[in-house]
This record gives structure tokens, sequence and C-alpha cells, in this order.
């Protein structure tokens, strides 16, 4: 519960100007929010991965690949916008979440498969921006290693104090009620990853305009020369997954649409934030992605930044990597806290006389002020952190695993349910032919899903066997 929440309770509900037409806390979210909400959702760890991606593609499917994604993320999340309100998109029921949007337009049994696709997704990108962060914070110290000795020198680092620490963060900014006090976190972690962003573009037109010769091709990395056949398969598999990952966002669209005020229709809003969203996305993702190709050739590294394509100068990949540990300690955040509302809810729901569990009350706090503080929320939350924080340390594979995360997700969650819900709520005739084009799309994505995951299996089979622990040098 927020601190709105508890002043309203305080003053018996009185203050009708303080809440929503349903008696929530009045949302106070706006499309700048909603848009830094996007942006800090859909710009993470994937853009880094983007060169690659194109370097197993090459220029002509890569691109185009690219901008398919981007068309199909737009159009679905459009759809899924319409789904906030059931059964009107302006004057129906709110629902508060993604789930609660299924259940109300495809009923129990697919809401339940949706709740399970929903949460093994975001667990899975806390666990991966997770490793994220720790090879970024690790990449600093091994900047200025090769800076002080040299680009052969060994340079390794462990990840674990790193992930430690980012654990520790978290757990502190875990302890935030709920999506509406994120914004300024959003707010700052957009602009983080439009900073990082621009360093890898302007590092990548430097190494382009400073000559050297590498080698890029129409159709990606070449068999027989960089990669055997089987292998340009799977990899072609796996960047796939990468790509899908890199506009992940629409497992949260439904939290977020659930920060906006009520007027004007939230549906509108968020249809312009999705589409500014999107296109800014899009536009970062072609340039860093193409532009990085350019520079590295076939043999650009699956994170351009922190895969030390570039060493110099030292103190700008530094800021680089730092921008991008800021970034995702808000990002996690943005995935982390539907999971936290989900688990909490359900608890809440399933011990309603249990003290500890709803046991709540406001502490001041200098400088922040009054906040609300739960034992619960505090324990639960903090063995999440730690849980996945592990986990993170036991599977530390950045590519293999955003493809994996991107894989599993995009089918359901990005397409299939909104497609779903709209077919429903438009009242469209399977045979129809908007009904026939939905269902091509939503079956296209599906096979391009079930390819993307078998690439990014075997990758992950590949890394886990060639897997040596890093030590502190």
């Amino acid at each position: 519960m927020s601190v709105e929440a508890f002043e309203i309770a305080e003053n018996g509900g009185a203050n009708l100007k303080d809440v929503d037409d349903d008696g929530r806390p009045r949302r106070t979210g706006t499309l700048i929010t909603a848009s830094a909400h996007i942006i800090t959702a859909v710009i993470g760890s994937g853009v880094l991965s983007l060169a690659w991606a194109i370097a197993q593609l090459g220029w002509i499917i890569g691109p185009t690949v690219l901008i398919a994604f981007s068309l199909i993320t737009w159009f679905c999340s459009s759809l899924l916008t319409d789904c906030y309100r059931a059964p009107d998109p302006v004057h129906g029921k709110r629902n508060y979440t993604y789930g609660d949007a299924v259940r109300a337009y495809l009923g129990d049994v697919k809401y339940r498969f949706c709740s399970l696709a929903q949460y093994v997704n975001l667990v899975g990108v806390t666990i991966g921006y997770t490793i994220t962060t720790a090879i970024s914070m690790g990449a600093v110290k091994r900047s200025n290693c090769f800076h002080r000795q040299g680009h052969q020198a060994p340079c390794k680092v462990s990840d674990t104090t790193n992930m430690i620490i980012f654990a520790a963060i978290q757990i502190v900014l875990s302890q935030l009620p709920n999506f509406h006090e994120l914004s300024l976190l959003s707010l700052v972690a957009a602009v983080m990853s439009i900073t990082y962003s621009s360093i890898g573009l302007a590092l990548s037109i430097a190494k382009i305009a400073g000559g050297g010769h590498v080698r890029t091709t129409l159709t990606g990395v070449t068999v027989g020369v960089d990669v055997s056949g089987s292998e340009k398969i799977w990899r072609t598999f796996q960047s796939l997954g990468d790509i899908a990952f890199a506009y992940s966002y629409s497992n949260v669209l439904i939290e977020i649409q659930d920060t906006l005020k009520s007027s004007p229709p939230e549906n509108k809003v968020m249809k312009k934030a999705t589409s500014i969203g999107v296109s800014t996305t899009t536009l970062f993702y072609m340039l860093c992605g193409m532009l990085g190709y350019a520079a590295f050739g076939n043999e650009a590294p699956g994170n351009f930044l922190t895969g030390f394509g570039f060493y110099d100068p030292f103190w700008l990949i530094d800021i680089g990597n730092i921008c991008i540990a800021i970034h995702l300690i808000g990002a996690y955040q943005v995935f982390a806290q539907p999971i936290f509302q989900f688990f909490e809810n359900y608890i809440c729901n399933r011990y309603p006389e249990n003290g500890f569990i709803h046991s709540e009350r406001i502490i001041n706090i200098p400088i922040i002020g009054k906040f609300p503080f739960s034992p619960f929320r505090l324990v639960w939350r903090t063995l999440y952190v730690i849980i996945t924080s592990l986990v993170a340390m036991i599977f530390p594979f950045f590519n293999d695993f955003l493809g994996l995360i991107g894989a599993l997700s995009f089918w359901p969650l990005t397409v299939y349910f909104p497609v779903e819900m709209y077919k429903k709520q438009a009242q469209i005739s399977k045979f129809s032919k908007t009904g026939i084009w939905l269902n091509t799309l939503s079956s296209a994505c599906l096979v391009v899903s079930i390819l993307a995951a078998c690439g990014s299996v075997q990758g992950l089979v590949q890394a886990l066997a060639h897997y040596k622990p890093f030590k502190v040098s």
C-alpha cells in the first residue's frame, strides 16, 4: 500500500480527490512517465548483443528481422493497451495486471497459463539483469586493468562480488511498495540507457572512421570460415531470441498502464507511449546493431562494451558500463514489482487473519519522509533478491540466457494473449479476413519462438560445457 493510501485510510476515505473511481489511490502517471517506464524496460542489456546478432544474420536479414520484431511488438502492444479495461476499452472495469486482463477476457485456464509464462519470464529477466550488471561492474575494473597493464593482460575479475553488491542495492530498492513509486527511478534509468547506447554508438563510429579492415557479408558469419554449418544454424536461431529479448516489455505493459491518470483515457495515452518507446528503441537498436557490425564485422563480441571490442578511451568505456549498471538497477525493479505484487496479493488473500503478513505502518525516514514499512515485505522481498542472485552466480552466461528468455516469452506474452484478447473484445470471427491475418501472425511468431529457444538451449549447453569460473586477479 502506498503512502497516499494510508493517508486516505486515516482520513476515513473522505477526500474523494485522492481516489480513483474504484476507490484506489488516484494515479498520477503521464505520457512522459509511461514512456520512461517503457524505455527503461525495453532499452536494456539486449541492445549490447545486437551487433553480435546482426553479425550472425548479415546486412540483409539482420536489419529486416529487427524492423519486423519492432513492428510486431508495436502492433501487438497497441492491441494490448485496449484490453486494460474490460469489456469496454475506455469505460470498462480496470485490470490491474496482465493476468487480470487475460482472466477478464479469456477465462481462468488461460489466466493460469499466462501467469506461468509471465512470472517465469519476469524472474528470468531479473536473473539476467543481475548477470549483466555484474559483468558491467566487472568491466570497469577490467578496463582500468587493461589501461595500466596492456591489452594482453589477463585482467580477470570475479562476478560474484559484484552480484552481492547489486543484490544489496536491490534489497533496499525492493522495499518501495509498488509500481507507482518508480517514476523517478525509471526516468533516471531511461536517461542512463540512452547515455550508454550513445557511448556505444560513438565508439563504433570512431572505430569505423579510424579505418582498419573488418569482414562483413550480406549473409553474416561465413560457413567454413567463421563457423561450421551447424553453428551457423544454431547461432541464427539464437540471434532471433536475442532480438526478441531486446523488445521484451509486453509482460509489464498493463502494470505500466495502470499508473496512468484516468483522463485522458489510459488506452490512448498508452498507445502514444508505446509508439514513442518502440520508435525510440528501434532507432537506437538499428544504429547500435548496424554500426556495431560495421565496426567489428563477423567477429562482433556478444556484448560490445563489456566484451572489450573497445579498450580506449578507457574512461569513456567506464562511464558506459557505470550507466549500464545504474540503468539495470532501475530496470530490475520495473520487472520485479509485478512479481512482488502478485505474490503478496496471493498470500494476503490466502491468510487474511495473519498479523505478520498484514502488519504495516508508516515510518518517517530522513529526506524520504513518510514510508510504509511492512515486516513481511522486508523478509519475502529480501529472500527473492537473494535467491535470484544465487541462481545468477551459478548460471552466468549472458548471450545464451538473454536468447532463451526472449524466446520463451515472445510468443505467448507479446503476441498470443494480446491477439486473443483483442479478438474476444472486438468479436472477430476466426474465419474473417482479420481473424485469419491475426492467426497467421500468431502462428508464424510461435515458429520463430520455438526455433529461437532451440538455438538458445544449444548455446547454453555449450557455454556450460566450457565454463570456468574466474578468480579475482
